[in-house]
């Protein structure tokens, strides 16, 4: 860019630009005006630059007109991508949004705020798989004896089984075989594999551990 070009782009293209965006463009994510300012003013740049070296002549408010343009369609100095879920061309057609990690999304069960990062970072079990587990645990219940209910409960409330039997009038080799009988049919009922269900990550943290594990190997291929 020669001298002249320049100071047609310090002189009136920047002014006109600085003077449009705070009006005419929205902001994406966490861009603010003096970010917009600079990338558009870069994109003029290109605009006179590529004119100036095809010996065309274009007039600075020209230049400014079209990189503002581009700039409110999603263009940005770095790309115009309407794929990348991070680019701004995207988010302006509604096809990705970027949320704060600190966003508050709702209230735990005493009141308090909770924030995105909280739940992303929060390893229970979704709703949804929660509700479903009760279900089917009432239902299991709902067939029982008195006594088998009581025996699950002494188990769930972590005593010992010998105090049930006292009260119950039952030695503990007849406890121990109704409990052995009752872990029988809960596996039955849940399925043979309810221990690894259990212990299985919550599922909706599949998507999220995919992609950790994906930049992760691109960060190791890059130094190696």
């Amino acid at each position: 860019m020669s001298p002249e070009t320049g100071y047609l782009l310090e002189t009136q293209v920047v002014p006109r630009i600085k003077g449009v965006i705070p009006s005419a463009v929205n902001l994406v994510g966490c861009e603010d005006v003096q970010e917009l300012v600079a990338d558009t003013t870069l994109m003029a740049a290109r605009i006179l630059d590529n004119a100036e070296t095809k010996g065309k002549a274009i007039t600075p408010s020209n230049a400014a007109y079209y990189a503002l343009q581009h700039c409110r369609s999603g263009r940005r100095s770095v790309g115009n991508s309407c794929c990348d879920v991070h680019g701004s061309a995207t988010q302006l057609r509604r096809r990705s949004t970027l949320s704060s990690l600190d966003e508050v999304v709702g209230n735990d069960d005493q009141g308090e705020p909770l924030l995105l990062g909280d739940v992303l970072s929060n390893s229970e079990e979704d709703p949804a798989t929660r509700a479903c587990r009760r279900l089917d645990w009432s239902e299991f219940m709902s067939g029982l004896s008195k006594r088998d209910v009581a025996i699950i409960n002494c188990i769930i409330e972590g005593r010992a089984l010998s105090g049930l039997a006292r009260r119950r009038h039952l030695n503990l080799s007849t406890m121990m075989y109704h409990k052995e009988r009752l872990a029988r049919a809960i596996q039955a009922y849940m399925g043979t594999d309810i221990l690894i269900e259990m212990g299985r990550k919550p599922r909706w943290k599949d998507t999220i551990n995919c992609t950790r594990e994906k930049l992760a190997c691109h960060d190791q291929r890059r130094s190696l």
